[in-house]
């Protein structure tokens, strides 16, 4: 064993000063408020822009909050961040200061939010969003959308004097998290959001992440790196019933587009739930063509093709209890936390499925059906759903997890969550000889899984 030394009084007095000029005190990452109309990406500089909620952050005061409104500690910088601006609205709602009568429309650049990102000066924040292979690690982005649609949507459902009625907003799905271009992880990048639908008691939250263009990286343009779209519901906080929320008025041609948009996708999507219930989507020709390489592999697995595998082969879960430390601001398990574990077996179960390092191309669609609470244990789980392989140098990997929540002591368990992806393979690796194996579904409820998936995505 080496002998303890004392450190001199030189190498004392470097610790301290980089302890205190560390970017963590407090983080470099500050939010605003942008009073613009629309979601274009050449819309003004945040930095510029100044109000209440854009001043920097103290990393240390969710500490002086009632232990009611103190989310849990498991959370990114960006989460910190964003339920330190939204503890101001919730306190005035405990205080009584609101009004349950106020339901005043509003436009998108009411409840339009961003936060940024200095990952080119902040060394300690932009080292919390690294991965292994030097790019962002995607998890604790989806994980940061997340944060910052709830707060766009408590802003949207907040009074002129900054308080609320006493709500649960809860995400109820997300649809497609696409992937534009490449991120650069030494360059600096905002995400940005609003509202831009709202039904009676359900909103839609388009988001933005847009990096900064850089000297150094002349190829970086204005245009969104990411698009997502979020769905919240409003519900009472002691019914738990839906409840009726401030409605929008579209003021600028792009959200007037934007609000057309989604009400054509809600029209759609309540059409495809009707013809589902009456059957009229089934197709047996398509799924016995899926089964029959699946009835090879269970009847005469010597002839299976080999560059074909089952989807029961490629799966993957664990399982963990629910820790206080990651609920949010109502007291139950944060959803973008889900959605980060979620992400993260993906990625694994496409590693290990293609034997070299995935690249995220998307989130095509998350649902939300129940809420997971503290103490719950959750169990994921992941497979393989399906490849795409009609481009054999840029073959896709579609993913499926799905949560549930196990209660040993009741011998239940009950599906609260389905989450899929999309993943891409480096180029490189099919060059220098990788293949993408085809995955085949092993019985008829696998099949159909795989239809209604494919017909989620061409519709």
């Amino acid at each position: 064993m080496k002998p303890f030394r004392k450190p001199n009084l030189s190498q004392l007095h470097h610790l301290i000063r980089f302890t205190f000029n560390s970017p963590l005190y407090p983080l470099n990452l500050h939010l605003h408020n942008h009073q613009t109309k629309s979601l274009s990406t050449d819309s003004q500089d945040p930095k510029t822009t100044t109000n209440s909620l854009s001043n920097p952050i103290d990393a240390g005061s969710s500490n002086r909050k009632p232990i009611s409104l103190w989310p849990g500690m498991h959370h990114s910088p960006a989460t910190h961040a964003l339920w330190e601006a939204r503890s101001n609205i919730f306190e005035k709602t405990i205080n009584g200061n609101s009004d349950s009568s106020s339901f005043d429309p509003k436009s998108p650049s009411q409840s339009r939010t961003s936060i940024l990102y200095n990952f080119s000066s902040d060394l300690i924040l932009r080292e919390q969003y690294r991965n292994p292979w030097n790019h962002i690690r995607m998890g604790k982005l989806v994980e940061d959308f997340d944060a910052l649609a709830g707060t766009i949507a408590l802003k949207h459902c907040c009074n002129e004097d900054g308080s609320t009625r006493p709500l649960l907003l809860v995400t109820a799905a997300v649809d497609k998290m696409a992937l534009k271009k490449s991120i650069q992880i030494d360059v600096d990048f905002t995400i940005v959001g609003a509202v831009t639908w709202v039904g009676r008691s359900s909103m839609e939250i388009q988001l933005e992440m847009i990096q900064s263009p850089h000297a150094e990286n002349p190829n970086i343009s204005n245009s969104p790196a990411i698009v997502a779209n979020f769905t919240f519901v409003a519900r009472d906080s002691k019914t738990g019933k839906a409840v009726p929320i401030n409605q929008i008025t579209p003021e600028t041609e792009k959200e007037r587009l934007l609000w057309e948009e989604a009400e054509q996708g809600n029209k759609l999507r309540k059409k495809k739930k009707e013809e589902n219930k009456r059957g009229e989507n089934e197709d047996s020709a398509r799924l016995g063509a899926l089964l029959a390489e699946g009835r090879i592999f269970s009847d005469m697995p010597a002839l299976a093709d080999r560059n074909s595998i089952l989807m029961k082969d490629t799966y993957l879960q664990n399982s963990f209890t629910c820790q206080p430390q990651q609920r949010n601001i109502h007291g139950r398990i944060f959803g973008g936390f889900l959605m980060r574990r979620a992400f993260e077996l993906a990625f694994s179960t496409a590693y290990a499925f293609a034997g070299a390092a995935p690249h995220f191309l998307e989130v095509d669609h998350v649902d939300f059906f129940k809420p997971v609470d503290v103490g719950n244990f959750l169990r994921l789980k992941s497979c393989v759903l399906y490849t795409e392989l009609d481009n054999p140098a840029r073959p896709l990997l579609n993913i499926e997890v799905i949560a549930h929540v196990t209660k040993p002591e009741l011998r239940s368990s009950e599906v609260s969550n389905r989450f899929y992806f999309t993943f891409g393979v480096n180029p490189e690796a099919i060059k220098n000889g990788l293949r993408i194996r085809n995955v085949v579904p092993g019985t008829e409820e696998e099949a159909q899984k795989v239809l209604e998936r494919m017909d989620a995505e061409n519709s």
